[in-house]
């Protein structure tokens, strides 16, 4: 009798007890997904009505998320930077969010428990830089005779202790843009007006009814104020320090760390949809897009020419400049550079948000993805031309002179003669 039946049970029990092992060694359904298949099919983000959340909308407009595996990736609009951050504590889980076009310096605010209800931290990651450039400060039209530009000392004669200018979270890159910018022309912000925060679509409103002086937001909001004749653009943050990092895509910890492939699934399908929409040609539909009521609900001529570098100040002044622009790609825009995390940090060590003695290089080891960025990148097909060298950008200039050098944080601080240091 022959013993083949037998000895192919043999096999098949074999096969059988290896696959078992396989499934118990690997995540929970990682063995019949593939090495690359997202854990899970969904994941909610969050995003503010700002030009630069763009990338999110595409992804999902596109259908760049179910490319990747995540078909029930869900893009939802938030009030505020504050709401943005309570549906992050919350999480997606609890009926918020599990990540989120953000400031980049929120997500370690949120991580450090220093913006949180009770101190209580919640990790944060950031897989990416959203883009870069793309903000402006914009001046009340009762300023106009002043023309106000680059250099904020004209204001010094006008604003008083009960001037109000508005940003839109504490410790957030509107926050720093403004302060530097009044600061670097001799206006103390916490001493010589009231800084108040306001959410971006608020804005324009709240300059309209003459309450505010000046204001730090993204676009749309500075483009608007300039057509509703309410106001006039100081200065783009591009001038302030050419090719800043501005929003990052940021998740919880814990769900990126739940989720690995889901979490480089995402950061893929956000590459692919920045790499689109730095696409010239490309420009006119993604206003289209992010200015639907669906998302943004404003004319397609509030976002399209500054999106293209085409800057009309309001105050007479027009600038064709395509280098001014936000870039979401061009320029290593996408990549979350090290350097970039530690001077917003060191910032907000200067004005108080952050303790001096804050330990920058853990956090930045903690929160900083760099390594889910690249290996999302090749997955997008990037060419290894267009991927960074190293963590650091190296050091950066701004309009005044001033000069970062991320290998030596301190001077860059000393060098500054209006701050606000604190121990705790």
């Amino acid at each position: 009798m022959s013993q083949t039946p037998i000895r192919r049970r043999a096999a098949l029990a074999g096969t059988a007890a290896l696959l078992a092992a396989a499934r118990a060694a690997l995540p929970r359904g990682a063995f019949a997904q593939g090495a690359t298949t997202p854990e899970v099919r969904k994941a909610v983000l969050g995003y503010i009505a700002l030009t630069d959340s763009a990338p999110l909308i595409i992804a999902k407009e596109r259908g760049l998320f179910a490319k990747y595996g995540m078909p029930d990736v869900e893009v939802t609009k938030q009030a505020s930077w504050g709401a943005t951050r309570d549906n992050l504590v919350l999480g997606g889980a609890r009926g918020g969010i599990d990540g989120a076009h953000l400031l980049t310096p929120m997500a370690y605010l949120i991580h450090t428990g220093r913006v949180v209800q009770n101190g209580q931290p919640v990790p944060m990651a950031i897989l990416a830089r959203l883009n870069i450039n793309g903000q402006g400060i914009s001046v009340a039209g009762k300023h106009a005779a002043l023309r106000v530009g680059l250099d904020a000392a004209p204001l010094r004669g006008v604003l008083t202790a009960d001037s109000k200018v508005a940003m839109t979270f504490r410790g957030g890159t509107h926050d720093l843009w403004l302060r530097y910018w009044l600061a670097a022309a001799g206006i103390d912000p916490d001493k010589d007006v009231q800084t108040i925060v306001v959410p971006p679509p608020q804005m324009v409103a709240n300059v309209k009814v003459g309450t505010m002086d000046a204001f730090c937001v993204g676009e749309p909001w500075n483009d608007q104020t300039v057509h509703q004749r309410v106001g006039y653009s100081a200065v783009v943050t591009g001038e302030l320090w050419k090719n800043h990092p501005e929003k990052a895509l940021a998740l919880r910890g814990d769900w990126v760390a739940g989720n690995p492939r889901a979490a480089e699934a995402l950061t893929a399908a956000v590459i692919e949809a920045q790499r689109w929409c730095d696409e010239d040609g490309n420009k006119p539909e993604m206003c289209s897009i992010i200015g639907r009521r669906a998302w943004f609900n404003v004319p397609v001529a509030d976002i399209l020419p500054r999106s293209r570098g085409e800057i009309e100040y309001g105050d007479g002044r027009t600038v064709r400049n395509p280098d001014l622009a936000m870039k979401f790609w061009r320029d290593q825009a996408s990549y979350p550079f090290h350097s970039h995390d530690l001077w917003f940090l060191t910032e907000d060590i200067r004005w108080g948000v952050l303790p001096e003695a804050t330990d920058t290089a853990k956090l930045i080891r903690e929160v900083n993805r760099e390594g889910i960025w690249r290996a999302a990148a090749a997955r997008a097909g990037v060419p290894n031309a267009e991927m960074p060298s190293g963590t650091s950008r190296g050091t950066e200039t701004f309009f005044d002179g001033k000069v970062f050098d991320p290998e030596n944080p301190r001077a860059y601080l000393d060098s500054l003669a209006i701050k606000k240091l604190t121990t705790a």
